[in-house]
């Protein structure tokens, strides 16, 4: 199976309200080294990716930072249906980030399938204005 395959089967998980944790969530940091995360209101998107990864035995960053995904895989810049995409968050120069895998595009917005997206795993359009970079892993 593809990452963007197994990433499929996941959608629709979500951090569950209140005081509750959705376990899925919390098995991906868990299966990926970091037990001990046990919420699922810590930002996911970096430990969903790495979950993906794993299971598609590719290569991982080990960090729950997303800008950390810009050091793995090669570097593209026409993405293909399941690279992934690094954005950045807050500010172009700071450490927030979020990554994705690559469905589509339109002149303004690229749309995204990642975990965390309004707390889900789901497919979600971001500004093209906040991509920090397209990675291909093989």
């Amino acid at each position: 199976m593809t990452p963007l395959e197994v990433a499929l089967k996941e959608y629709g998980n979500e951090a569950w309200p209140g005081n509750a944790t959705n376990p899925q969530v919390e098995k991906y940091f868990d299966e990926i080294g970091f037990a001990f995360v046990n919420d699922d209101e810590t930002p996911w998107c970096a430990a969903f990716m790495n979950w993906v990864l794993k299971k598609c035995k590719k290569p991982m960053t080990g960090s729950l930072l997303a800008r950390s995904f810009l050091k793995i895989g090669t570097p593209i810049f026409d993405p293909q249906l399941g690279d992934l995409v690094i954005f950045w968050r807050v500010s172009f120069d700071g450490i927030f980030g979020h990554v994705g895998f690559y469905i589509r595009e339109t002149t303004q917005m690229v749309y995204v399938l990642g975990g965390n997206q309004d707390s889900a795993v789901k497919i979600k359009p971001f500004p093209k204005s906040q991509v920090l970079g397209y990675r291909r892993i093989v």
